[in-house]
Parts: structure tokens; sequence; C-alpha cells
């Protein structure tokens, strides 16, 4: 882990802590404090691994910013319970627009993180829904990478077919999905 921290990171940065002390917004349970690092990498490539361990060592949610030369992209975990359930990634160069306002830090956590969540998977009333719908249509995207994976190195014409008729419900399913929100 050491060597990835060396050969993947310039510098870590903190750059802003978002607490009821420095914004005047009450903290809930839930989020006590939002953390904004930016990070500062040797290639265009974001380390996960390093993430994982800074969310481990630090209890509070952070936003992460990441800098490679003149490119940057967005990250943020969703904790719960100060474990990491789940990260989300904007693209390198993606124009995000935070919000930082709301009723409490937990609102403004959660706005953050809508930001990085598909548009379908937004139409649900419920924070926890919308991350629920999010879940469940990419855990069907991978399904659906995967089976397209196996039918292209699969050789027996009869296990395509199997797996081709299996892929085509899977994507009849992802799209029904898609089209209820």
């Amino acid at each position: 882990m050491q060597k990835e921290f060396v050969d993947k990171i310039q510098k870590i940065t903190w750059k802003y802590k978002l607490a009821e002390s420095t914004v005047g917004i009450s903290k809930t349970d839930k989020v006590i404090e939002i953390q904004i690092f930016e990070i500062e990498l040797k290639s265009q490539v974001i380390p996960k691994n390093v993430l994982k361990v800074i969310d481990k060592a630090i209890p509070y949610q952070i936003l992460y910013r990441f800098i490679y030369k003149k490119n940057e992209a967005y990250g943020i975990t969703l904790k719960e319970n100060k474990n990491a359930e789940n990260y989300y990634f904007s693209n390198w160069n993606e124009a995000k627009n935070f919000d930082f306002t709301g009723i409490d830090l937990e609102k403004v956590y959660q706005k953050i993180i809508k930001t990085f969540i598909p548009r379908a998977a937004q139409t649900k009333s419920s924070f926890n829904e919308i991350i629920d719908t999010d879940n469940k249509i990419k855990a069907l995207e991978n399904e659906r990478d995967a089976l397209a994976s196996r039918i292209s190195k699969e050789k027996q014409f009869n296990r395509k077919v199997e797996l081709n008729k299996t892929l085509l419900q899977r994507k009849k399913y992802l799209k029904k999905i898609k089209e209820e929100l």
C-alpha cells in the first residue's frame, strides 16, 4: 500500500472542512463533517485502493478532487456508519456543479452524491431509493457486460445461444427499469 501511495500520489491537500463550526449548517448523527481533499496524481489513474485506506482512517465523509496536469476529476464515498459502502467518480474533465446548501450536513452530503448519479436514477423520492436504484442499474450493467464478454469467448454454439438468451433477458430488464424511472 505504501508503494501505491508513493507511485501514484504526488501530493494530498486538505482543502476544506464543512462543519457546523465552519459553515453554520447543523450536523446530524450520520454526517458530522464533510472533508474536501485535493489529490495531485502522478498519472491519470484514480488510486481506488488508496482511497479505501484514507476512508478507513478518516471517519468523516470526503469529497475528492483529483488533479493530473491540467485534468481534473471528482470522487466521493458513500459512507454508512463510517464504513465505505460505494464509490462514485466523475469522468476526467467532466463539469460538476456542487450545491453546498441544505438544512443540515446530511442533506448537503446527499446533494453532492446525487451529482454523481445518472439523472434516470434520481426520479425516486427518497435518497435510499435513489441509491438502491443506482446500485441495481450498475449491477445489471456489470452482468450484461460480463455476459457479452463470455459470449465472445465461448467456442460452443449451443452455449453461445443460451448465453445470448440470458443476455437479451438482462437487457430487457435493464431497459424496463430505466423506463420506469
